[in-house]
């Protein structure tokens, strides 16, 4: 008993054979066409970087920070983080929250020394409370953060302030 498949396997090849032969450029065309298809997916999922408007899949979420990462560094079985580098910029240093000016903020906003609110960014707000502070504590008025400053509201607060 003969097989089935091998003469439609026949037929079917000598149908693409003729309709090759019949119409060349359209069978040109098709394949041009298939492959410029394949290049753009290929270019648009794998040749690429960084995120896409609208992925076709889920991309991770990357974060770029001016800072470097901390380092890891074992000790004994433990891996502990490393305080990141030290950078040398006065800028970024002036503008970004300090600890100090913060618990500053907090001090005098908690003993009424005007509606500063704790954001660790000294300005004009802060500045007219450390003054009125200065006043009623018979200090020399400057509205900057001193020593005389902390050490006077940290007795007033009953804890340090650095």
């Amino acid at each position: 008993m003969r097989s089935r498949r091998r003469p439609q396997t026949r037929e079917q090849g000598g149908r693409i054979a003729v309709a090759l032969a019949h119409h060349p450029r359209e069978f040109v065309g098709i394949v041009l066409a298939a492959l410029a298809t394949l290049a753009i997916f290929i270019n648009a999922l794998f040749l690429q970087h960084g995120p896409h408007p609208a992925p076709i899949f889920g991309t991770r979420h990357v974060t770029v920070t001016s800072r470097p990462a901390p380092e890891v560094r074992p000790q004994g079985n433990d891996a502990v983080r490393a305080a990141p580098a030290r950078t040398n910029d006065p800028i970024a240093d002036l503008l970004a929250p300090s600890q100090r000016v913060m618990a500053v903020q907090r001090a005098l906003a908690d003993f009424g020394y005007g509606q500063v609110r704790p954001t660790g960014v000294a300005g004009p707000d802060t500045k007219a409370a450390i003054e009125k502070f200065e006043r009623d504590h018979h200090l020399p008025v400057t509205g900057q953060i001193s020593d005389r400053l902390l050490r006077d509201l940290g007795a007033m607060t009953g804890r340090a302030l650095e």
